[in-house]
């Protein structure tokens, strides 16, 4: 209760714009939760807006780039509307990577906020709307902050997106329900399916890759509030629960229990309301006999295998300090189809990597080829600001204009693969998991579809269909990677 003298906070509009990945998209709702909580009024429209914070992606140079555009254009919308002066901020991967180089070289942001600043989000933000400067952090590595060995970090001693978990109601907004599960969370997108966070970090050291330096060591979330959070998400209408991490086959390694996603997925896929479960994000050499079961013979998981192979050739892969070469690759996806046939397999490869010779090019061709893939991703080598491959010699480097030729050229192949794939899957029935209905038609994912990059199953036939329902089809013709289905009922 408040009184004459302590009058409740104005209340403040502000929009949260996301960037890059499914991981963001759960740290953007995670921060919507403590705005919410803390006294901010979400809207969808930046214009409509105190504040607008954008949740950025430092992955990669076309990543940042993306999100410095984004900064920008929040930034021209920043004038004297409604009696409210409009503040924009920086949150996410690139404001945590480079923290105050990222402020001096952008003053069209108002603040860059790291991942310490979350637990305090909407009193920042109110202090920034209000006028009062943020001096950004100066980044480090995030990896320094926990114990080398993963049993024994204690996750409670840092700030970790996503991570956290209602401790009583004031915590969380109005998106929660009224009893029942609860998380730090406010549903930002009303579709049916619904990312959802295993782990955060990352302990692999690959040469490319800057990732574990600003998002830290691997940490595992709990399976209790891996659970609560999903049992929430179904009381929001959620079908499909999207697994995601840096690492999905680390999962429980910390806890002592390596083998915890196995048992994990069954009570995931027992969620009343919860009709499919997905995982994301597998690593080939530690991907295990027994997750592999799990994940093509569990009822409610689909048969779905995001591999990070990076690329073939077992001379590239060392230099990128990883394992494997076209035999244990073929052999790891002869398995998975052994036991699901139809099973999704996706992957994502880099091309002109230092050190890559015309050999090394072949054989990655070759294995894509031999893999039958539904869908794979294609990256152009580029340097990272930290990473050990940045500083190899010279001489190792291939030029620009080869790197960008080598992608074309692999870019070409895979396209050309991923819709030979997709039409060997005419006659197949699927099922399919209406996401959109509109004058353009009836249009989900079937099984083997994940969310955005994978393609779509356009629905011939499904009269009165409705977002959230499944339906069972055949597949009749393809596009590219995407379907057309003729339905033939309701699954």
């Amino acid at each position: 209760m408040t009184t004459d003298t302590e009058a409740a906070p104005t209340p403040l509009h502000v929009a949260v714009v996301t960037l890059g990945c499914a991981r963001n998209e759960v740290d953007s709702e995670e921060l919507a939760g403590r705005l919410e909580a803390g006294g901010f009024v979400l809207v969808d429209d930046a214009e409509d807006a105190d504040t607008v914070v954008v949740n950025t992606c430092g992955f990669v140079e076309a990543a940042k780039k993306d999100s410095v555009d984004t900064l920008l254009e929040a930034a021209d919308l920043k004038v004297e509307h409604g009696g409210r002066a409009q503040a924009v901020v920086a949150v996410g991967c690139l404001a945590e990577r480079y923290g105050k180089d990222l402020a001096e070289s952008l003053p069209e942001a108002d603040a860059v906020l790291g991942f310490d600043d979350y637990p305090d989000i909407a009193a920042k933000l109110r202090a920034i709307v209000g006028g009062e400067v943020h001096h950004p952090h100066t980044p480090s590595d995030r990896r320094r902050l926990l114990p080398i060995s993963p049993v024994d970090r204690d996750a409670s001693t840092v700030s970790i997106p996503g991570h956290e978990v209602a401790a009583d109601t004031s915590d969380i907004g109005d998106g929660a329900p009224a009893t029942g599960p609860r998380a730090v969370r406010r549903r930002l997108d009303a579709g049916p399916m619904a990312p959802l966070k295993l782990a955060s970090g990352c302990d692999r050291r690959c040469s490319f890759c800057a990732i574990p330096a600003f998002r830290g060591s691997f940490v595992s979330r709990r399976p209790s509030d891996v659970l609560q959070e999903g049992q929430w998400l179904a009381t929001q209408g959620v079908r499909e629960l999207f697994l995601v991490s840096e690492n999905s086959t680390s999962y429980g390694k910390d806890l002592g229990d390596l083998r915890l996603l196995e048992t994990l997925l069954p009570e995931l896929s027992g969620i009343d309301g919860i009709e499919r479960v997905r995982v994301s994000y597998l690593q080939p050499a530690e991907t295990r006999p027994g997750l592999i079961e799990a994940i093509a013979d569990t009822p409610g998981v689909v048969p779905y295998f995001d591999l990070s192979f990076q690329h073939a050739s077992a001379s590239v892969l060392r230099r990128m300090r990883r394992f494997g070469d076209p035999e244990s690759f073929l052999g790891l996806l002869d398995r998975i189809r052994t036991l699901a046939p139809l099973a999704g397999v996706r992957s994502n490869v880099i091309v002109g990597f230092p050190g890559e010779t015309d050999e090394d090019l072949q054989t990655l061709c070759d294995f894509l080829v031999a893999a039958r893939m539904d869908v794979t991703g294609v990256f152009g080598y580029s340097d990272e600001d930290g990473t050990e491959a940045a500083g190899f010699a010279a001489d190792l480097k291939l030029d620009e204009d080869e790197i960008r030729a080598r992608t074309e050229h692999v870019t070409a192949l895979v396209e050309e693969l991923n819709a030979q794939r997709a039409e060997e899957r005419i006659g197949e029935e699927v099922v399919v998991l209406v996401e959109s209905v509109d004058e353009d038609g009836t249009v989900g994912r079937a099984a083997h579809q994940g969310p955005e990059v994978d393609g779509t199953t356009t629905l011939v036939g499904a009269d009165g269909a409705t977002v959230g329902d499944l339906v069972t089809a055949t597949v009749t013709a393809t596009d590219g990677v995407d379907l057309v289905a003729r339905a033939g009922g309701a699954a």
